[in-house]
């Protein structure tokens, strides 16, 4: 993040470290053959995607991967030098930037490659994963004439090099589904298919690697998890290792008042006192991903939960006090003060979603202050 003064005191701070040993821990898990590609889509999970990418890394991921060109160009821009992948559809029109900022892509078809190599004469070849349908229902190949055809394509072609195969498993995260099984016996028949196998066969997502060891395979991508955060209750109570939470959300007292009796607060007058209360008004609002239907939702100040009254605003929210307390005072929406702890599936539940949107969904006019 470039350097620039920060008024408002609403920030979310960026734990390098905790990303760093959620690597480590990972690396240790898995052993040496297989190497973690961190997934820093989404700018990071919310967490910054230039910074978490270069964290990770140095604390052994062999390759990042993202969703969009657009996301895979930045990190190069950024310095970024190891493995790229766009694991999304790329258009045609990006093949010859990816091939020139070594960008890896995936394809799903051999269309794509015959478009590409008609419209483009590469002086060295492009990197592709090819990407296998395996019951997500989502973007792959789903057959072996398909995938024989892109593979016959490449062997043939000087402008494409298949350096790995990968799938997506739709239900690793949950209890008792044996989908994930089904998609790796079918992922491995469609490998076997390759003459010879592609450098990287990956298939596991953070759910899989922490669950699924034997299927671990060349490469783990490792999303969610990355960030310290379990990919459903399910697989918090199966972790082989505890994840360190990396992301903390905390803002600050901006006005304190005395609302008397059956006072109002917001718009509506949702919210009307039953006594005389004390009432702060935090710098932070459904703007910055505060979403309305947070009202209700506790803040931890001076280590006690308080709750937020009235409808949140674009910029602001108004929360209960348990008395008078000074402008300044500092507030954790999420994260830990003193024994109390807020997490993101707090929030999930009360906005019946999951954990990855809440992280995804605050808003980039909160800065990331790294540490």
């Amino acid at each position: 993040m470039p350097n620039r003064m920060l008024f408002r005191p609403t920030k979310a701070m960026i734990n390098l470290d905790a990303i760093k040993d959620n690597v480590k821990a990972l690396n240790n898990y898995l052993g040496d053959k297989t190497s973690i590609i961190a997934v820093v889509k989404a700018d990071g999970y919310g967490h910054g995607d230039v910074e978490t990418a270069r964290a990770a890394i140095e604390a052994g991921a062999k390759m990042v991967s993202v969703a969009t060109p657009e996301e895979a160009v930045k990190l190069r821009e950024f310095g970024i030098s190891e493995d790229i992948l766009v694991m999304g559809p790329s258009p045609v029109g990006f093949a010859e930037t990816a091939k020139d900022l070594s960008i890896t892509v995936a394809v799903s078809g051999v269309e794509w490659l015959e478009e590409v190599c008609l419209t483009k004469e590469f002086d060295h070849a492009l990197k592709v994963h090819v990407k296998i349908d395996s019951g997500m229902g989502r973007y792959g190949v789903r057959d072996a004439e398909s995938l024989n055809a892109i593979i016959n394509f490449a062997k043939k072609s000087k402008q494409v090099i298949v350096d790995g195969v990968f799938t997506h498993y739709s239900c690793a995260d949950m209890d008792q589904c044996k989908t994930t099984d089904e998609q790796y016996e079918r992922f491995m028949e469609l490998v076997e298919l390759f003459p010879e196998k592609p450098r990287l066969v990956h298939a596991s997502n953070s759910a899989a690697a922490l669950l699924y060891p034997d299927y671990r395979l060349d490469a783990v991508r490792f999303g969610i998890g990355l960030y310290g955060i379990a990919p459903s209750e399910f697989v918090q109570q199966k972790l082989p290792f505890s994840l360190k939470r990396a992301l903390s959300l905390e803002t600050e007292l901006a006005h304190v008042k005395r609302l008397e009796k059956g006072g109002s607060v917001s718009y509506g007058a949702t919210y009307q006192s039953l006594e005389d209360e004390w009432i702060g008004t935090l710098p932070i609002g459904y703007a910055d991903g505060l979403r309305r239907g947070l009202r209700g939702q506790e803040v931890l100040i001076g280590g006690m939960r308080v709750p937020i009254v009235g409808t949140i605003c674009m910029d602001q929210c108004m929360v209960k006090l348990p008395g008078e307390m000074p402008v300044g005072e500092k507030v954790v929406l999420l994260g830990k003060q003193g024994n109390e702890e807020i997490n993101m599936e707090e929030w999930a539940e009360r906005l019946d979603t999951i954990p990855y949107e809440i992280a995804v969904s605050l808003s980039k006019r909160i800065p990331r202050v790294y540490g």
